[in-house]
């Protein structure tokens, strides 16, 4: 257990693993539950699906970029399954819901080989990175190699005309993904906090929530339920996307870098403005280190080596650091609130406990 100061979000840190072989997190373990206990059914045939979806790539994967699909925990899939027994609680789910899974972690998995050209992240699920293995050029086609595949794999779901509205969806998520990854790149931590902070929002909707609502309105809809239920389960992925977006940005400025692959407060590094660090400016003042950093400035011989982790535990003892982990809660439970309208059963239940799990778990 981490040691933090007073009211800030206590964090259980991982002991250090190997690249290869890591035992699950308990992030790992929830998910697995999913799969082995409410969807023991559907993941043979999820597995059969990929193993299909992924054969034309095969020349050009490495065993490394193979193993990305099957390190994960398949969370953004496992919300489409689920989701689509809220509207088909017996019996086998149409395979095409299947093909939307397969489709959504190939679509995920794309979104990931991009953010470490981006961040230049040297581990990826315990594994080295695309990029760091085969340069920017080459884990830039592969990651687009997903994408397309992604959409091929929701376009052969289609069955008739209705699920048309299916691909026009995944084209639009598509899309926002990419605007939000634009609009992190493109922020001036020298604005106003209130700006600053409309901007995140917009930011982690477009970036992180557009796929975990995909994933729950294209699971109702994919199973025959109704439009209005389908709308409905949407807004339960974003909320539950913002908390999960919201979480990470807490969990990199406390995850220990030999299991992230990445430096700790790597977001302070590159002067991107997560909620936790618009908080701590406001709370701490432009004068703060905090401030500085973010301005561009060099922390210098000030504060040594260690400067950065320095300015990080600042960061996690200021009230915004709690004050962020409240917003991420408060995202789960509005989740929640949006499956009232379901029927009570197991798989509501699973879906109310993985919006919790998503602010409970650890990095």
């Amino acid at each position: 257990m981490t040691t933090t100061p007073e009211g800030a979000l206590p964090v259980t840190l991982p002991a250090q693993q190997p690249a290869r072989g890591r035992p699950p997190g308990p992030g790992d373990d929830f998910c697995a539950r999913l799969w082995s206990e409410l969807l023991a059914d559907e993941l043979p045939r999820y597995e059969g699906i990929l193993d299909t979806a992924l054969a034309p790539q095969r020349p050009y994967l490495t065993e490394n970029e193979y193993a990305l699909y099957g390190s994960g925990k398949r969370l953004r899939p496992a919300v489409l399954l689920l989701c689509a027994r809220l509207a088909q609680e017996s019996g086998p789910l149409p395979e095409k819901a299947l093909r939307g899974a397969v489709s959504l972690e190939m679509l995920h998995i794309a979104t990931l080989v991009h953010d470490d050209v981006v961040d230049g992240s040297a581990l990826r699920r315990g594994l080295p990175s695309v990029n760091a293995v085969r340069g920017t050029e080459t884990a830039v086609l592969v990651g687009d190699l997903q994408f397309v595949q992604a959409v091929r794999g929701f376009a052969d779901a289609i069955e008739h005309g209705d699920d048309m509205r299916l691909v026009r969806l995944v084209l639009d998520a598509a899309f926002e993904i990419c605007c939000g990854e634009l609009d992190e790149l493109t922020v001036d931590p020298s604005w106003d906090p209130a700006v600053l902070t409309d901007r995140y929002w917009r930011t982690a909707e477009r970036k992180t929530a557009e796929l975990f609502g995909l994933a729950a309105e294209s699971g109702v809809l994919l199973a025959g339920g109704h439009r209005s239920d389908a709308r409905r389960a949407g807004f339960y992925g974003r909320r539950i996307g913002r908390a999960f977006q919201v979480m990470d940005d807490l969990f990199d400025l406390v995850q220990d870098p030999a299991d992230s692959g990445k430096p700790l407060g790597v977001d302070l590094l590159r002067r991107r403005a997560s909620l936790p660090l618009i908080y701590a400016m406001a709370e701490l003042g432009p004068g703060h280190r905090v401030s500085r950093v973010m301005r561009g400035e060099d922390l210098g011989d000030q504060d040594g080596p260690d400067g950065i982790r320095r300015v990080t535990a600042e960061i996690r003892a200021s009230s915004g650091f709690a004050r962020a982990y409240a917003d991420a809660r408060a995202q789960a439970l509005d989740a929640i609130e949006h499956l009232r309208p379901f029927p009570a059963g197991r798989y509501r239940h699973a879906l109310e406990d993985l919006a919790l799990h998503v602010v409970d778990r650890v990095p």
